[in-house]
């Protein structure tokens, strides 16, 4: 008698017993051809795996001989006494804004070219939450700006939406109702030579009797108060 759990030996001379080791000979040669096709399967799956460790190797050399000459740096933000990138501007199509700025003719125009001692810039995008909540108090500084006699004609403001198309400038205008001249940056090149900013960031230059100009307010975010930001304008630029 056997004992409980174990696998019984057989008589070789039994024909149940032959009959019984035949029937485990045919299994185990199954199992042994299903281990071998595993086995074979499993070889070629690690050699598909090496292969795509090869090229992920591969791509990675390439990266590091692309990345090898260190990070492009970008352009620093404008400094205060320093002096705008080469910005041009297309010409507004409303008569009134041109008036505004001095420019009668169309095509491209430089900052520094508008008609004015000073001229304030902000930098906005119509993405911008924080642009969005300080359009009212923007549109507010333009028209402290136009009742102040100090800064009426000679202190000028605009903005420039940073990688927003005509499109999106045109919405940003019409629902903040933006009384002064908006600019598209559609490729965003001129946020680009700015040092891409935050925004909304605010920049004054001051218009120079030759043509040229110098930066006298470089700052991002907002403003709190808009007659104190006109007041700080006026002075900073020498106006006041």
């Amino acid at each position: 008698m056997s004992a409980v759990g174990a696998t019984p030996v057989m008589d070789p001379g039994n024909r149940e017993a032959r009959a019984y080791d035949k029937g485990n000979r045919v299994v185990g040669r199954a199992a042994a051809q299903r281990i071998g096709a595993s086995d074979v399967k499993l070889k070629k799956g690690m050699g598909s795996m090496k292969r795509i460790f090869m090229y992920q190797l591969a791509a990675m050399a390439v990266l590091v001989l692309l990345f090898d000459a260190g990070p492009v740096e970008a352009n620093p933000p404008p400094k205060k006494g320093g002096t705008l990138p080469a910005i041009r501007l297309a010409v507004p199509k409303d008569p009134a804004h041109g008036r505004y700025l001095g420019l009668s003719d169309d095509g491209l125009f430089e900052i520094s070219q508008v008609k004015g001692d000073a001229v304030i810039i902000e930098i906005f995008s119509i993405y911008c939450p924080h642009c969005q909540r300080e359009a009212f108090r923007v549109n507010e500084l333009y028209e402290k700006i136009e009742k102040n006699p100090k800064a009426k004609g000679k202190l000028k403001l605009i903005g420039i939406g940073a990688t927003n198309s005509q499109f999106e400038v045109d919405i940003f205008r019409s629902t903040y109702k933006v009384p002064f001249p908006l600019f598209s940056d559609g490729d965003g090149s001129i946020y680009k030579s700015l040092g891409e900013v935050m925004t909304p960031y605010f920049i004054g230059i001051r218009i120079k009797n030759d043509g040229t100009h110098e930066i006298f307010y470089s700052k991002v975010g907002g403003f709190g108060d808009a007659e104190e930001f006109l007041q700080l304008m006026l002075g900073s630029s020498g106006l006041k």
